[in-house]
Protein backbone atom coordinates (compact mmCIF):
# COMPACT_ATOMS: atom_id res chain seq x y z
CA UNK A 1 0.00 0.00 0.00
CA UNK A 2 1.22 3.46 -0.79
CA UNK A 3 2.29 5.89 1.65
CA UNK A 4 1.31 9.02 1.99
CA UNK A 5 -1.76 11.54 1.48
CA UNK A 6 -4.62 9.68 0.73
CA UNK A 7 -6.39 11.78 -2.17
CA UNK A 8 -8.87 9.47 -3.64
CA UNK A 9 -10.77 9.59 -0.19
CA UNK A 10 -10.94 13.42 -0.81
CA UNK A 11 -11.85 12.83 -4.73
CA UNK A 12 -14.50 10.86 -3.33
CA UNK A 13 -16.20 13.66 -0.93
CA UNK A 14 -15.87 16.15 -3.92
CA UNK A 15 -16.80 13.78 -6.77
CA UNK A 16 -20.09 13.07 -5.17
CA UNK A 17 -23.09 15.75 -6.65
CA UNK A 18 -25.11 16.72 -3.82
CA UNK A 19 -22.07 17.23 -2.29
CA UNK A 20 -19.87 19.16 -4.89
CA UNK A 21 -23.21 21.35 -4.88
CA UNK A 22 -23.48 22.04 -1.54
CA UNK A 23 -19.40 22.94 -1.20
CA UNK A 24 -20.14 25.16 -4.09
CA UNK A 25 -22.57 27.13 -2.37
CA UNK A 26 -19.97 27.68 0.18
CA UNK A 27 -17.65 29.31 -1.84
CA UNK A 28 -19.05 32.99 -1.02
CA UNK A 29 -17.97 32.34 2.80
CA UNK A 30 -21.41 32.66 4.41
CA UNK A 31 -22.13 29.68 6.59
CA UNK A 32 -25.59 28.27 5.72
CA UNK A 33 -27.77 25.60 7.56
CA UNK A 34 -28.35 21.84 6.85
CA UNK A 35 -31.81 23.17 5.34
CA UNK A 36 -30.29 25.82 3.10
CA UNK A 37 -27.72 23.22 1.77
CA UNK A 38 -30.30 20.66 1.24
CA UNK A 39 -32.21 22.93 -1.44
CA UNK A 40 -28.38 24.14 -3.09
CA UNK A 41 -27.98 20.38 -3.00
CA UNK A 42 -31.58 19.23 -4.07
CA UNK A 43 -31.97 16.48 -1.58
CA UNK A 44 -34.17 16.14 1.76
CA UNK A 45 -32.83 17.67 4.81
CA UNK A 46 -31.98 13.97 6.39
CA UNK A 47 -29.87 13.56 3.19
CA UNK A 48 -27.81 16.36 3.13
CA UNK A 49 -27.36 15.85 6.46
CA UNK A 50 -25.77 12.72 6.29
CA UNK A 51 -23.46 13.98 3.85
CA UNK A 52 -22.54 17.05 5.78
CA UNK A 53 -21.66 14.49 8.54
CA UNK A 54 -19.10 12.72 5.98
CA UNK A 55 -18.06 16.63 4.67
CA UNK A 56 -16.83 17.44 8.66
CA UNK A 57 -15.44 14.15 9.20
CA UNK A 58 -13.05 14.44 5.84
CA UNK A 59 -12.08 17.68 7.24
CA UNK A 60 -13.74 19.87 4.48
CA UNK A 61 -16.26 21.64 6.62
CA UNK A 62 -16.47 22.94 9.83
CA UNK A 63 -19.76 23.58 11.85
CA UNK A 64 -20.80 26.29 14.79
CA UNK A 65 -23.65 25.80 16.64
CA UNK A 66 -26.13 28.91 17.95
CA UNK A 67 -29.52 28.27 19.30
CA UNK A 68 -31.25 25.78 17.89
CA UNK A 69 -29.19 25.52 14.68
CA UNK A 70 -26.09 24.58 12.95
CA UNK A 71 -24.23 26.70 10.40
CA UNK A 72 -21.95 24.59 8.29
CA UNK A 73 -19.31 27.26 6.42
CA UNK A 74 -15.41 25.60 4.10
CA UNK A 75 -12.74 24.54 6.63
CA UNK A 76 -10.59 26.89 5.08
CA UNK A 77 -9.23 28.80 2.65
CA UNK A 78 -7.20 25.59 1.07
CA UNK A 79 -10.57 23.56 0.43
CA UNK A 80 -11.50 26.78 -1.54
CA UNK A 81 -8.14 26.72 -3.24
CA UNK A 82 -9.54 23.27 -4.16
CA UNK A 83 -12.68 23.30 -4.83
CA UNK A 84 -12.13 26.77 -7.22
CA UNK A 85 -9.41 24.81 -8.69
CA UNK A 86 -11.75 21.59 -9.81
CA UNK A 87 -13.97 24.39 -11.14
CA UNK A 88 -10.88 25.95 -13.50
CA UNK A 89 -10.51 22.41 -14.23
CA UNK A 90 -14.05 21.55 -15.20
CA UNK A 91 -14.12 24.70 -17.49
CA UNK A 92 -11.12 23.44 -19.51
CA UNK A 93 -12.39 20.13 -19.84
CA UNK A 94 -15.79 21.56 -20.71
CA UNK A 95 -17.59 19.70 -17.92
CA UNK A 96 -20.21 22.42 -17.37
CA UNK A 97 -23.37 22.81 -16.17
CA UNK A 98 -25.74 25.02 -18.59
CA UNK A 99 -26.73 28.36 -16.71
CA UNK A 100 -28.53 30.88 -18.54
CA UNK A 101 -29.76 34.35 -17.24
CA UNK A 102 -28.28 37.99 -16.38
CA UNK A 103 -26.21 36.33 -13.98
CA UNK A 104 -23.71 34.61 -16.15
CA UNK A 105 -21.99 37.87 -17.31
CA UNK A 106 -21.89 39.43 -13.55
CA UNK A 107 -20.32 35.98 -12.37
CA UNK A 108 -17.55 36.18 -15.02
CA UNK A 109 -16.75 40.14 -13.95
CA UNK A 110 -16.61 39.98 -10.43
CA UNK A 111 -17.37 36.99 -7.66
CA UNK A 112 -16.19 36.02 -4.21
CA UNK A 113 -13.71 32.94 -4.24
CA UNK A 114 -13.90 32.10 -0.49
CA UNK A 115 -12.76 35.38 0.78
CA UNK A 116 -10.87 37.25 -1.91
CA UNK A 117 -11.44 38.70 -5.50
CA UNK A 118 -12.00 36.16 -8.38
CA UNK A 119 -13.51 37.15 -12.27
CA UNK A 120 -12.09 39.64 -14.71
CA UNK A 121 -11.19 41.58 -12.18
CA UNK A 122 -9.58 39.56 -10.01
CA UNK A 123 -7.42 37.96 -12.70
CA UNK A 124 -6.30 41.74 -13.99
CA UNK A 125 -5.35 42.76 -10.43
CA UNK A 126 -3.27 39.10 -10.37
CA UNK A 127 -1.48 40.40 -13.89
CA UNK A 128 -1.11 43.50 -12.64
CA UNK A 129 1.24 42.22 -9.67
CA UNK A 130 3.00 40.87 -12.09
CA UNK A 131 3.61 43.13 -14.75
CA UNK A 132 4.69 45.78 -12.48
CA UNK A 133 6.92 43.06 -10.77
CA UNK A 134 5.07 43.64 -7.44
CA UNK A 135 5.96 40.04 -6.58
CA UNK A 136 7.86 36.92 -7.30
CA UNK A 137 6.97 33.26 -7.70
CA UNK A 138 7.95 31.04 -5.02
CA UNK A 139 7.01 27.46 -4.18
CA UNK A 140 3.53 25.63 -4.52
CA UNK A 141 2.04 28.69 -6.09
CA UNK A 142 2.74 31.01 -3.42
CA UNK A 143 4.47 34.44 -4.52
CA UNK A 144 6.95 37.09 -2.17
CA UNK A 145 5.96 40.19 -2.23
CA UNK A 146 9.06 42.44 -3.56
CA UNK A 147 10.28 46.34 -2.40
CA UNK A 148 8.17 47.65 -5.06
CA UNK A 149 4.84 45.43 -4.31
CA UNK A 150 5.66 46.24 -0.25
CA UNK A 151 5.54 50.28 -1.18
CA UNK A 152 2.33 49.55 -3.39
CA UNK A 153 0.56 47.28 -1.02
CA UNK A 154 1.09 49.96 2.07
CA UNK A 155 -0.77 52.28 0.02
CA UNK A 156 -3.78 50.54 0.13
CA UNK A 157 -4.30 48.85 2.94
CA UNK A 158 -2.81 48.88 6.66
CA UNK A 159 -0.78 46.42 8.85
CA UNK A 160 0.83 44.53 6.43
CA UNK A 161 3.16 43.31 9.00
CA UNK A 162 0.33 41.75 10.95
CA UNK A 163 -1.09 39.97 7.44
CA UNK A 164 2.22 38.59 6.61
CA UNK A 165 2.85 37.34 9.87
CA UNK A 166 0.00 35.01 10.09
CA UNK A 167 0.16 31.43 9.02
CA UNK A 168 -2.14 31.56 5.75
CA UNK A 169 0.35 32.25 2.58
CA UNK A 170 0.64 36.03 2.00
CA UNK A 171 0.31 35.52 -2.25
CA UNK A 172 -1.28 32.57 -3.67
CA UNK A 173 -2.30 31.97 -7.27
CA UNK A 174 -5.86 30.48 -7.38
CA UNK A 175 -7.13 28.65 -11.03
CA UNK A 176 -9.88 31.18 -11.86
CA UNK A 177 -12.94 28.68 -13.46
CA UNK A 178 -14.13 31.40 -15.69
CA UNK A 179 -11.14 33.28 -17.03
CA UNK A 180 -9.11 29.81 -16.83
CA UNK A 181 -5.99 31.78 -15.33
CA UNK A 182 -4.52 33.03 -12.26
CA UNK A 183 -6.02 35.59 -9.44
CA UNK A 184 -4.70 36.83 -6.54
CA UNK A 185 -5.31 34.70 -3.35
CA UNK A 186 -3.94 34.19 -0.01
CA UNK A 187 -4.04 36.73 2.92
CA UNK A 188 -3.53 39.64 0.15
CA UNK A 189 -5.82 38.84 -1.96
CA UNK A 190 -8.11 38.45 1.15
CA UNK A 191 -7.36 41.78 2.40
CA UNK A 192 -7.86 43.78 -0.76
CA UNK A 193 -10.96 42.20 -0.88
CA UNK A 194 -11.63 43.69 2.77
CA UNK A 195 -10.41 47.05 1.71
CA UNK A 196 -12.56 47.42 -0.96
CA UNK A 197 -15.42 46.40 0.82
CA UNK A 198 -14.48 48.93 3.63
CA UNK A 199 -14.36 51.26 1.11
CA UNK A 200 -17.64 50.83 -0.37
CA UNK A 201 -15.90 50.29 -3.68
CA UNK A 202 -18.11 47.01 -3.83
CA UNK A 203 -21.01 44.91 -2.36
CA UNK A 204 -22.13 41.38 -2.27
CA UNK A 205 -25.24 41.11 -4.50
CA UNK A 206 -27.71 39.06 -1.95
CA UNK A 207 -26.58 35.52 -0.83
CA UNK A 208 -24.90 35.23 -4.23
CA UNK A 209 -21.10 35.21 -5.00
CA UNK A 210 -21.72 38.36 -7.47
CA UNK A 211 -19.83 41.20 -6.20
CA UNK A 212 -21.28 44.37 -7.88
CA UNK A 213 -18.47 47.28 -8.10
CA UNK A 214 -19.74 50.91 -8.38
CA UNK A 215 -18.17 52.68 -11.09
CA UNK A 216 -16.15 54.80 -9.33
CA UNK A 217 -15.12 51.32 -6.85
CA UNK A 218 -13.71 49.49 -10.62
CA UNK A 219 -12.21 52.89 -11.47
CA UNK A 220 -10.22 53.13 -8.10
CA UNK A 221 -9.44 49.89 -8.17
CA UNK A 222 -7.47 50.04 -11.34
CA UNK A 223 -6.01 53.14 -10.97
CA UNK A 224 -4.65 52.40 -7.83
CA UNK A 225 -3.33 48.83 -9.25
CA UNK A 226 -2.43 50.33 -12.16
CA UNK A 227 -4.43 47.87 -14.81
CA UNK A 228 -7.75 47.97 -17.15
CA UNK A 229 -9.34 45.49 -18.41
CA UNK A 230 -8.53 44.15 -21.82
CA UNK A 231 -5.65 45.88 -21.97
Amino acid sequence: MREGPNIAAIAAMVGDPARANMLTALLNGEALTATELALEAGVTKQTASSHLGKLEAAGLVAVEAQGRHRYYRLADADVAGLLETLMGVAARAKALRTRTGPKEPALRHARLCYDHLAGDLGVALFDAFIKNKWMTPGPEKTFALTRLGRVKVDTFIRGLGDIEAGARPLCRACLDWSVRRHHLAGALGAAILDEVMERGWAAQRGTSRILDFTRSGEAGLQRTFMFTLGA
